[in-house]
């Protein structure tokens, strides 16, 4: 949940509770409290991406909507070289301060846009929590393949499309205010990713979905609200260039 389209903000007349901001201005408020907070879906997501990444030693990888620098810290730790990027400047100041973060090249960039890197320079991309606030799926798809090299693989995860019949999105609520900040997120459903990963020239080697389950709630009390539904749905998908002059393996 870290990026997407630069909406211009708006407030929620209809409920004064709220306050429903772009993307980044949302993301920019959240940053200061990002990391403190009970985050069942952030509890939920760690061993699932752990167990799709693997063993990165060795690897460039490039995290596309790092947002304040978990998965990019703990894979630079674990041995990758690792480039991150988000169009947040809150959530990037947060990842910068923390230990580790020397390690890693910090980009501001926004992923609706081409991505500023070389054609075929990451063994590995993912993007995390964060395609649920992206319209033009397929674009970014495309991006990601065209910076992966030929043989390697993107790994990305998402809040599951079944919140969105609840009412969920992105969400926190402010400490200053107590109005609950919903940055702009897009109602992409499960169809939508799938055809927009073949759209892009990728296939998948998985595709998986998570519910919450007691083990979650035992870490994560807030999880208990959804108990049983599905909260979570994670993509590995392989990279294949036909074009050799743009993924040939390097």
């Amino acid at each position: 949940m870290h990026t997407g389209n630069s909406n211009s903000s708006s407030g929620s007349p209809e409920n004064p509770e709220e306050e429903k901001l772009s993307t980044r201005e949302g993301y920019d408020k959240w940053s200061s409290i990002y990391d403190d907070e009970d985050n069942p879906l952030i509890q939920l997501e760690k061993p699932v991406f752990q167990k799709m990444t693997g063993d990165v030693r060795g690897l460039r990888v490039l995290d596309a909507g790092c947002g304040t620098g978990r998965h990019a810290l703990a894979l630079a730790a674990a041995g990758a070289e690792v480039t991150a990027m988000d169009f947040s400047e809150g959530m990037l100041a947060r990842a910068r301060a923390k230990r580790g973060a020397a390690d890693v090249r910090w980009i501001e960039h926004d992923l609706a846009t081409s991505f500023p890197f070389a054609n075929a320079g990451f063994d590995l991309a993912i993007s995390c929590l964060v395609l649920d606030h992206i319209r033009d799926l397929e674009g970014v798809f495309r991006e990601l393949k065209r910076v992966v090299k030929n043989g390697g693989f993107i790994v990305t995860t998402v809040m599951h499309p079944a919140m969105m019949l609840r009412g969920v999105q992105a969400r926190f609520t402010d400490p200053k205010t107590g109005r609950r900040v919903l940055p702009a997120a897009v109602s992409n459903q499960i169809s939508t990713y799938v055809m927009s990963v073949q759209q892009a020239g990728l296939t998948f080697d998985q595709l998986s979905e998570h519910s919450v389950d007691e083990t979650l709630i035992a870490r994560s009390p807030r999880a208990a609200k959804y108990a049983g539904w599905p909260l979570l749905l994670a993509m590995k998908l392989n990279v294949l260039h036909t074009d050799t002059k743009q993924g040939g393996n390097q």
